[in-house]
């Protein structure tokens, strides 16, 4: 029997500016991060199966908070802020790698990281220190190749072949494209596993399959 997408559910909570105002530090956390133009946006409301979930907008690098969406009770997913193309004031960049390091050291609820790269352009700085973050906490990282469906099968999976490679241990990569909906099932698979919905609901009860 196919397998139901809890990530449906998903619902806004509130943007954090700093980590005092994010919800309480239990249950399940999963983040999504990624360069501005990634397509970090679109990859969320793809797996939400959600139109406008996570905003995606025409100038990137709009999102410089952390933006919170609740599963259920104990479940969250934390939608990072994202670099590396928008022109955003030195002072704001200098408080947003502070609060991003804190958040990797202090974060226990801190499942896993979905990290999002264009496939045509994966491995910049910005992910390598994400990468680095994720494995100096020892914190799973998965690599989302977004825009696959912009180059042809092959040269995909020459990339995606050559990302495994320079990945760290903690690291897993997978091809997706949100338009296409190319990996989704990989990708809820992951995330079920990750937020333990096969292993039932965290207050006990069974999912409803």
């Amino acid at each position: 029997m196919k397998r139901t997408n809890p990530f449906r559910a998903a619902r806004y909570v509130l943007n954090a500016h700093d980590l005092r105002q994010l919800p309480a530090d239990c249950g399940i956390e999963v983040a999504v991060a990624g360069r501005s133009n990634a397509g970090k946006s679109s990859a969320i409301n793809t797996f939400t199966d959600q139109k406008s979930l996570a905003r995606t907008s025409k100038t990137p690098g709009r999102t410089q908070q952390i933006v919170i969406f609740e599963l259920d009770e104990g479940r969250r997913i934390a939608d990072l802020p994202g670099y590396g193309y928008a022109k955003v004031p030195l002072k704001l960049k200098a408080h947003w790698r502070n609060v991003m390091e804190r958040y990797f050291q202090t974060r226990s609820s801190l499942r896993g990281v979905v990290l999002v790269m264009d496939i045509r352009h994966p491995m910049r700085e910005f992910d390598q220190q994400m990468l680095a973050w994720c494995q100096a906490s020892n914190i799973a990282c998965h690599v989302l190749l977004t825009k696959s469906d912009k180059l042809k099968r092959g040269p995909a999976q020459s990339t995606l072949l050559r990302v495994r490679r320079e990945l760290p241990d903690i690291a897993s990569a997978q091809i997706f494209s949100s338009s296409k909906k190319t990996g989704l099932e990989e990708l809820v698979d992951k995330l079920r596993a990750w937020y333990e919905y096969d292993q039932g609901l965290l207050t006990g009860q069974p999912e409803q399959a």
